[in-house]
């Protein structure tokens, strides 16, 4: 495994002092104006490019998806912590997470876990998962590091394989030009931040370099600490602060003209301490190390239209090391020999290669993007276990390899007809235990885009996806901790196949209600039907079992109803339900005049297992958000808000009726504010009045009022 970075926490001060050298070495430079403020129109998000649509460039308002864009600007007005706060912004995506936990899982269209949606990291796949009552397949990165989101909603996986039948959400770390106009030669940007209700301390030093045209190298170092926050009420929250510090490597060579050699190094080191995802179990110390390292080249030459590769390796992993503190609420694992120090080790490693070409030709009147390419992704998962024996259990060892194929090709005739079809082979493999098994498939996609008049497209998709059971849901065999019910494996899982119908249309003008001024929104509807859904379900008879945490279950055999064995349980499998139904409609918008601008975003999605009508777990409330900013002394100081309203939620199963949530608005306040050409300063007021809520899925109430600022310092050479 690669080292971990060794700051701790009584080393904050020395990553600061380094952070201070690198500015007053840069400020030794000439210190040039930062770039001029955007024209309107790149404020908004639509516009910028998008490739999870198709693996081709185009502005995000021209997609025939539903397909989402979240800037670096975006993220700056906010200062999140973590990456539900910008996300919350994006139709038809919500997140789970603990807030004692900074992992986070993301939820397109009530379709969340083991992969059904694809989270990239520069183009890795991150599929790290630990089975509990939270979330199945989570992910650590921290919004300092991001430089843009790149969103596609519905099942995508005929071009970014196994799995993805809920989408794909594409993180790009920072980069050069996150911090360097395009004139500049060198240059450095220091931040720091500040905050209240447990926002304590802030640090980013960026530092990059272009030499000529012919390469550029940049570096970013991240330490974040956090203390546990207060709830609306003012109730302390335990556990919910962390530590982070991080470091970032990117380089970029061109040897020759169109040729481009890349390479990332992103390594994570979290810190923090829990008992559980409600804190009310056993209390353990967590020291997650999260690695990315890719390595890409790219040929792209417009005099060579027949060839623009891309090739891309990569490898992630996620370690876990839980050590055990105590247990004093149940004494479970007490009671089962467990002692303080003892560790739970959760690793995985994750391999993987993209490669894909696209050719750009004509055949009469019809233009063609035809893209041919394969991927392949092979994961290892290792539990140890010396802690009671319960991780190992939940988190079964094992190997997975999901490999396949595709063709795509996107066909314009006049600038009035689009049509993309899409077909690809997938094909997996797992095994663990004694248990293995493996599967195929061809899924298809088409879309058809027409635009009666300049300005409005409409479009119709119809796509299939494609994911093969996790090591989890297939090899998961253990006895829970209380009440001690069995959860048993299931070898004869089938993969999910998603069918997928959406209709959608896009706005895009100019000009409307002033000269200069913006209008992009993005409408669809769909229906996705998901075949032999994976869901948890009650198996076999019931059966009793001890009412005292820490007795085996073994002592209650023939004897129910007799001390202590007073609760009756049934046995919990994975299984393939017949067919689930999802069907929803999202809207984004956003209008921007010059002198401020206002979007919203909104989400219905409804969800449930088409036999028994009962409603899924996974499926969120519906939401909508609005933000409104306006722009002053030449676009110096930007001050705006940001409305979220959130629906109840009690429309799950009756297993489940804990999770119901009551309905919730929040306000949110920001301002920014160049003080100078190289200073640069943000205020952030979330939850400004102070609400007390708990967002549907997670069982801790989410922060109170908190305060945010920050300052950006620059120093850059021509």
């Amino acid at each position: 495994m690669p080292p971990r970075l060794l700051l701790t926490p009584h080393r904050a001060g020395a990553l600061v002092g380094v952070s201070l050298i690198a500015m007053s070495a840069a400020q030794a430079q000439t210190a040039p104006a930062l770039p001029a403020a955007q024209p309107p129109h790149t404020a908004v998000s639509l516009d910028t490019l998008s490739v999870t649509g198709t693996k081709t460039e185009e502005p995000a308002i021209d997609a025939l998806s539903g397909s989402s864009v979240v800037t670096r600007a975006q993220m700056d007005r906010l200062q999140p912590s973590r990456l539900s706060d910008v996300l919350r912004d994006v139709p038809g995506v919500t997140t789970q997470e603990n807030q004692n936990d900074p992992a986070q899982a993301i939820n397109i269209r009530g379709l969340q876990d083991f992969g059904r949606v694809n989270v990239l990291v520069d183009g890795a796949r991150q599929n790290f998962q630990t089975s509990g009552h939270s979330a199945n397949g989570v992910f650590y990165l921290d919004p300092e590091l991001v430089g843009g989101v790149d969103i596609t909603r519905g099942p995508t996986s005929t071009i970014y394989g196994s799995g993805a039948i809920g989408g794909v959400v594409a993180f790009r770390t920072r980069s050069i030009d996150d911090i360097l106009a395009p004139d500049e030669k060198a240059g450095a940007v220091q931040k720091f931040g500040f905050g209240s209700n447990g926002q304590k301390f802030l640090n980013s030093t960026a530092l990059g370099a272009r030499i000529g045209t012919a390469a550029d190298v940049f570096g970013q170092f991240v330490y974040r600490n956090n203390d546990a926050y207060r709830d609306g009420f003012g109730t302390l929250v335990r556990d919910t602060g962390n530590e982070l510090t991080s470091g970032l490597a990117k380089f970029n060579l061109r040897p020759a003209d169109g040729h481009e050699i890349s390479g990332t190094a992103l390594l994570q080191n979290f810190d923090f301490a829990n008992n559980g995802s409600s804190n009310a179990g056993a209390r353990f110390n967590n020291a997650v190390q999260a690695n990315t390292y890719t390595l890409g080249y790219r040929f792209a030459r417009p005099d060579v239209p027949l060839i623009d590769l891309s090739v891309k390796g990569y490898y992630a992993s996620t370690h876990n090391t839980l050590t055990f503190l105590n247990d004093t609420a149940s004494g479970l694992y007490g009671n089962l020999g467990v002692r303080a120090g003892d560790r739970i080790d959760y690793d995985i490693e994750t391999l993987g290669v993209d490669v894909h070409n696209t050719a750009r030709f004509d055949t009469w009147a019809l233009s063609h993007a035809l893209t041919i390419g394969g991927d392949a992704v092979f994961d290892r998962v290792k539990t140890t276990d010396n802690a009671g024996g319960f991780g190992s259990a939940f988190t079964p060892s094992g190997e997975r390899t999901l490999a396949g194929a595709f063709i795509q090709d996107e066909v314009r005739y006049a600038s009035w007809l689009r049509v993309i079809g899409a077909l690809r082979y997938d094909h997996y493999e797992m095994s663990g235990g004694n248990a293995s098994s493996s599967g195929d498939r061809l899924s298809p996609k088409i879309t058809v885009g027409v635009s009666p008049f300049a300005g409005i497209e409409f479009y119709g998709t119809y796509a299939e996806g494609y994911r093969a059971p996790s090591i989890t849901e297939t090899l998961v065999q253990g006895i829970h901790p209380f009440p001690a019910f069995n959860i048993l494996p299931n070898a004869s899982l089938k993969p999910e196949v998603a069918h997928n119908i959406e209709g959608g249309i896009n706005l895009k003008y100019g000009d409307v209600l002033r000269p200069g001024d913006v209008f992009r929104a993005k409408a669809n509807v769909f229906q996705n039907e998901i075949d032999d859904y994976i869901n948890t379900a009650q198996v076999g008879p019931t059966y009793f079992v001890p009412v005292i945490p820490g007795i085996p279950a073994s002592v209650c055999v023939g004897r129910p109803g007799r001390f202590p064995c007073f609760i009756p349980v049934q046995s919990f499998q994975y299984l393939n339900v017949a067919q689930a139904e999802i069907s929803g409609v999202e809207l984004e918008g956003a209008y921007d005049w010059g002198g401020g601008f206002v979007s919203v975003a909104a989400t219905h999605t409804e969800g449930r297992d088409k036999a028994t009508r009962e409603a899924l777990l996974s499926i969120p409330p519906d939401r909508i958000s609005a933000t409104l900013g306006l722009r002053f002394l030449d676009d110096s100081l930007t001050v705006g808000s940001r409305l979220t309203f959130v629906d109840k939620s009690n429309v799950v199963p009756a297993s489940a009726t804990i999770l119901a949530t009551k309905a919730y608005g929040l306000v949110d306040f920001f301002a920014s504010y160049r003080v100078n050409d190289r200073i640069r300063a943000d205020f952030t007021l979330q939850n400004a009045f102070d609400k007390r809520y708990t967002q549907y899925l997670n069982l801790l109430q989410s922060p109170g009022l908190t305060a945010k600022a920050a300052i950006s310092i620059k120093f850059a050479t021509r």
